[in-house]
């Protein structure tokens, strides 16, 4: 079966695509679970979902609309999130709301109703070789980022306020956070969709972090649960002919539930012990 699979270039470049974007997200998502900033993530499939709409409208190439709408409303998103907690979740959950609706009615208007599930839910069809080459150029940065600056996302991502005494530019490591996880997100939603694309971020940290007991192990754990999950539900969503968003985050879904009560059964017994 999965020779079969394999043997469809679209698939092929699906998976891919698929694994250069999930080994992405489940880096960005320790620094950003880690200092709470996960939900971004959310705000910024739905602001892609409206941007996404709003091209089908106006007959533009998506990806031109898309990137640069994301990557500066992640910058925003970050911005008030660093200032204000509360100001930060409010504006999230504002932005992500009037996005979505904007993005509804853009997508409705344009006469493309068929083609809202796949921006909603993603679709595997419609996985570009320019999709490819920018999921691959990426990942490949956002691993030369971890690798070259990996103490000072460590320092920046722990304690913000102490990296800025001891010199780090804690604002530069920021917005490269903020660059990387929009990309990241835009290119993601073609195989989840603006409403699943999120938990690539956030499934693998929760799940690294039952486990981990270090920065470095737990952004480890992270990528190998984050590349196997969307393996698994890959090759499930094939087999059975499910939605491969739904059947990846279902998978993500079933690990972090295990690993939670694995956990707990040790802590239970090394209590009773």
């Amino acid at each position: 079966m999965i020779i079969e699979m394999l043997s469809y270039p679209f698939l092929v470049r699906a998976l891919l695509v698929g694994l250069a974007v999930s080994l992405s997200a489940s880096l960005l998502g320790v620094s950003l679970v880690l200092r709470r900033f996960s939900m971004i993530g959310d705000g910024l499939s739905h602001v892609g979902f409206g941007a996404l709409g709003v091209s089908a409208l106006l007959s533009l190439q998506p990806m031109a609309v898309t990137i640069p709408v994301v990557v500066v409303a992640a910058f925003i998103l970050l911005r008030i999130s660093e200032r204000s907690r509360s100001g930060g979740d409010s504006a999230i959950a504002l932005i992500s709301s009037s996005a979505l609706a904007i993005g509804v009615i853009a997508v409705s208007s344009a006469g493309v109703n068929t083609d809202l599930n796949a921006f909603l839910f993603g679709s595997i069809l419609s996985v570009s070789r320019s999709d490819g080459i920018i999921a691959a150029a990426i990942s490949a940065v956002t691993l030369f980022s971890y690798l070259v600056f990996y103490h000072q996302i460590y320092a920046v991502t722990f304690d913000p306020a102490f990296s800025k005494a001891t010199g780090i530019k804690v604002g530069r490591y920021t917005a490269l956070l903020s660059l990387l996880t929009a990309l990241v997100i835009v290119i993601g939603m073609r195989i989840l969709g603006s409403l699943l694309i999120s938990s690539l971020i956030i499934f693998p940290a929760a799940f690294a972090m039952r486990i981990g007991k270090s920065y470095m192990a737990v952004s480890a754990i992270a990528a190998v649960e984050a590349t196997a999950a969307f393996i698994i539900g890959f090759i499930l969503s094939y087999a059975f002919s499910l939605p491969a968003g739904a059947s990846i985050v279902a998978v993500h879904m079933v690990s972090l539930i295990g690993a939670a009560s694995a956990k707990w059964i040790w802590l239970h017994a090394k209590g009773n012990a």
